[in-house]
C-alpha cells in the first residue's frame, strides 16, 4: 500500500563512485515518516527512469537529494524525483490508513504536507483524470 512520497525534490548531486541508495535531507525524510535505511522507489520526472534503493539520512536543513552509486547512471544533477515508500497492511488498516505527501520546491523545501497522492501543487500540474477528492 501507498505509505509516503516526498513530490517533485531536486536532485543535488549524484555520485557513482558511492555503494549506492539516495541521501535525503532528515527534515524531509521526518516530514514523508522515511526511515533512514528504508526501501525507496525513485521515479525520475525528468527522463523516466524508475529505481529502488535505500536511505541514507542527510544533513538536516541542507535540502540534500543525492543519488549514489549505480543509480548515478539514471538519475542526474537536477532532475526532479518522486520518492515513494509502500507499506504492509491488512485491508482493513489499508482502508483507514492516511498516506503523507511532502510537496517541495526547487531547494528541497517544505511547501506543504498533505494526504492526497494525486493532489498537484505545482504549477503547470494537473490531477489525474478521473481521480476522485
Amino acid at each position: 500500500m501507498f505509505k509516503s512520497k516526498i513530490h517533485r525534490a531536486t536532485v543535488t548531486h549524484a555520485d557513482l563512485h558511492y555503494v549506492g541508495s539516495v541521501t535525503v535531507d532528515l527534515d524531509l525524510l521526518d516530514a514523508a515518516d522515511i526511515l533512514p535505511g528504508e526501501l525507496v522507489s525513485i521515479v525520475d520526472v525528468t527522463n523516466g527512469a524508475r529505481l529502488e534503493t535505500y536511505t541514507i539520512a542527510g544533513e538536516r536543513g541542507s535540502g540534500v537529494m543525492g543519488i549514489n552509486g549505480p543509480a548515478a547512471h539514471l538519475v542526474h544533477e537536477g532532475d526532479t524525483v518522486i520518492l515513494i515508500t509502500y507499506a504492509d497492511m491488512t485491508t482493513d488498516e489499508a482502508k483507514a490508513y492516511v498516506p503523507t505527501v511532502v510537496h517541495v520546491d526547487g531547494s528541497n523545501k517544505i511547501l506543504e504536507l498533505g494526504t492526497d497522492p494525486a493532489e498537484a501543487l505545482t504549477e503547470g500540474l494537473m490531477r489525474p483524470p478521473f481521480a476522485i477528492k
